[in-house]
């Protein structure tokens, strides 16, 4: 067997930087040099922050839960009143208001606390109250993470979000709801970004598969207002629908039922990274036959970093799409495979400009 066989198959060992970051001396060295000492401090405070990261989470929990930062939104309070307010004892506050302040969410001001402007920025930013209120379910399927990766654990979102595995998991209302107004906080912004990434000229009628409550819809139609509408999800979802006058809404299935027609363009919104790659297979087969020749395909959510990973989208969102079970959190060259293998082209990935909220894939109908 010839040397080039024995290697066949072994990934090479590391690189010259890697064998030296692994030799405690160089960092000893380092330390000392000027401007080098800057640069292992640097790696030094991002290793810790990987390290304390859930417990900066479970802080923020504890403001948002408390209504900290809603408290201070309309004037300064001082530590003792937060306490009394919150049934924190004072000198625990004071240790929950110190660690808001390294979050800089709020700030000391002589004797008392006030918002900070990233603090009453918290308040105001759609949907991140409610994703951090929601997030003790995460916190809960992560508490053996070993196992959570190794595929040995029952999710608890799974059952959060059972609407993933077909339209009898949506037939509940209140879980329906409770989904809905989660999407529902949050799609402003998506909205907002996919509308900055992508251009509607030229369409005449657009429908939202998956469209939730019609928040993405209502947006569209503020900004487009010439533009026909169309909302399509399950009839448990779209009963609570109010995405704005004149916009049709069609109750139904995407696994199960054919897509309406007569729309020339089709966006699916956070749509694809619930589902996994047959469903989303049949679901762009289903896109394609239901639009014409030249038809739109507009695809916004958030996406892998895929070769050059993303610290937000391939961390919390694919954690999050693995706990459900069904999804999963794919680049957008992932997507554009799937799209041109549904007979979809040219397609335009559009990488958005705050990524942890959505990027973009457009494709025409061949």
């Amino acid at each position: 067997m010839g040397l080039g066989a024995g290697r066949a198959g072994k990934a090479a060992g590391p690189g010259w930087a890697v064998r030296l970051a692994m030799q405690p001396w160089f960092h000893r060295i380092c330390a000392r040099i000027p401007g080098l000492g800057a640069v292992v401090r640097s790696e030094g405070d991002a290793l810790f922050e990987v390290v304390q990261g859930f417990v900066r989470s479970q802080a923020l929990l504890a403001l948002v839960e408390l209504r900290v930062m809603h408290r201070l939104a309309d004037g300064p309070l001082g530590a003792g009143a937060l306490a009394r307010l919150t049934g924190v004892p004072e000198p625990r506050m004071a240790v929950l208001l110190q660690a808001g302040a390294a979050l800089r969410l709020v700030r000391r001001q002589g004797d008392f606390w006030a918002l900070t402007t990233r603090g009453a920025a918290f308040l105001t930013v759609p949907g991140l109250e409610a994703m951090v209120r929601h997030h003790p379910v995460l916190y809960r399927d992560l508490i053996d993470p070993v196992a959570f990766f190794r595929g040995e654990t029952v999710p608890e979102l799974a059952g959060f979000w059972p609407y993933v595995f077909g339209a009898g998991g949506a037939a509940d209302p209140d879980l329906a709801g409770r989904y809905s107004q989660l999407m529902a906080d949050s799609q402003g912004l998506v909205a907002e970004d996919t509308l900055r990434l992508v251009s509607l000229r030229g369409v005449r009628h657009l429908m939202d598969v998956g469209g939730g409550t019609g928040a993405f819809l209502a947006a569209v139609g503020r900004a487009w207002p010439k533009i026909g509408l169309t909302l399509f999800d399950l009839p448990a979802v779209v009963a609570g629908a109010r995405p704005g006058p004149g916009v049709r809404i069609v109750p139904g299935s995407f696994r199960d039922d054919p897509l309406p027609v007569g729309a020339d363009a089709i966006s699916l919104i956070r749509v694809l990274y619930d589902h996994s790659d047959a469903t989303v297979t049949g679901l762009l087969a289903a896109v394609h036959a239901a639009l014409p020749v030249g038809g739109l395909l507009v695809i916004s959510e958030p996406m892998s970093g895929g070769t050059r990973p993303d610290p937000a989208t391939d961390v919390y969102f694919a954690v999050y799409t693995l706990a459900m079970q069904t999804g999963r959190t794919r680049s957008a060259e992932e997507i554009a495979a799937l799209v041109g293998a549904a007979g979809f082209g040219p397609i335009r990935m559009r990488r958005g400009h705050r990524p942890f909220i959505t990027s973009a894939v457009t494709a025409r109908r061949m």
